[in-house]
């Protein structure tokens, strides 16, 4: 969930994997990378769990892709990554129903905080990862904000655009749930910016639908209208915008 894949030293395998994993081309993504080193399982995990959470499918195959990033992982930080996205897959499952994978996700993610240090680069996607825990099923907003804005500031230090774009998203939303609505509108504005600017066309249609949220009419109905589009294109991705794109009778 982070990492733009956009700037001009890039290689050209990573380009090409951004540009099918912003287009939610995820399966074809992962294909192109190569298996044998531990980061690009991880990085292979990483793309097939992110699939799962905006499509709900592929679950076994996420699953297959952590155990060989597990096992090819040498290092703490590497093991760390791998706790990580074991984490995200239990919280993806258990948000969408699949099964109650909570436990799961919360001791994954305090092992992955005992093996990532404070400071390291995986260490933002972590402390992300740990709010959505608290807000989706701990039920906790202030300590998912407390998180979100570690991940915020490590993110911002980093130089981590699309998880900038995340934290962005989830403060204003916590935010609009406190009626605090122009700081919710300036936060949706900065995930859409930067969103538009990196082409995470997957991520835009929800950008502009939570924008939506804060704006008036005629302008809510365009940015939804927009939103909409968007979301046809990719084929109803991701699944869990279409309750929020439905019209209000």
């Amino acid at each position: 969930m982070s990492g733009s894949g956009t700037t001009s030293d890039d290689d050209p395998l990573q380009t090409a994997v951004w540009r099918l994993r912003s287009r939610a081309c995820w399966t074809d993504a992962a294909a192109l990378l190569r298996a044998g080193t531990a980061a690009a399982a991880l990085q292979r995990t990483s793309l097939l769990v992110e699939r799962c959470l905006y499509t709900e499918k592929g679950w076994e195959e996420a699953e297959d892709a952590l155990r060989t990033a597990e096992a090819q992982a040498q290092t703490d930080e590497e093991r760390g990554a791998a706790a990580c996205e074991r984490g995200q897959l239990a919280y993806a499952a258990t948000l969408h129903g699949v099964r109650d994978r909570a436990d799961e996700a919360r001791a994954a993610l305090g092992r992955a905080a005992a093996l990532i240090p404070p400071g390291a680069t995986g260490r933002a996607l972590l402390d992300f990862r740990r709010g959505l825990l608290a807000e989706n099923l701990a039920r906790s907003p202030q300590a998912a904000r407390a998180a979100y804005r570690r991940a915020h500031a490590s993110a911002s230090a980093h130089g981590d655009a699309l998880l900038l774009s995340f934290t962005w998203r989830h403060l204003a939303g916590l935010a609009l749930r406190d009626g605090e609505t122009a700081e919710a509108r300036h936060g949706f504005s900065e995930s859409l910016r930067i969103r538009e600017e990196l082409g995470y066309l997957v991520g835009t249609a929800p950008a502009l639908a939570s924008l939506a949220d804060t704006e008036t009419e005629p302008e809510a109905s365009r940015l939804r209208a927009e939103a909409g589009r968007l979301f046809r294109l990719l084929g109803g991705v991701p699944t869990w915008l279409a309750a929020q794109l439905a019209p209000v009778v």
